[in-house]
């Protein structure tokens, strides 16, 4: 089921969006909606590292770089 959210956004925002929906030639709402998502998944990312870097730091892995060097 899909849900209508109603959102305020400044004049400013809003003919950023305008722009990039132009441009694009996608729909404002898309634009929203993948926003959204994007920013979402970015958040959740940034939980679960938050939550793993101690087991991280415990195996001696202290940046990213090492990260990718062991799984690489």
């Amino acid at each position: 089921m899909d849900t209508t959210l109603t959102i305020r956004l400044d004049k400013e925002l809003v003919q950023l969006l305008e722009e990039a929906s132009a441009r694009s030639g996608q729909s404002k709402s898309e634009l929203v909606r993948k926003a959204l998502k994007r920013q979402l998944s970015i958040e959740s990312f940034q939980q679960l590292r938050k939550e793993l870097l101690p087991y991280g730091e415990a195996q001696g892995w202290l940046t990213d770089e090492d990260v990718f060097r062991e799984v690489s």
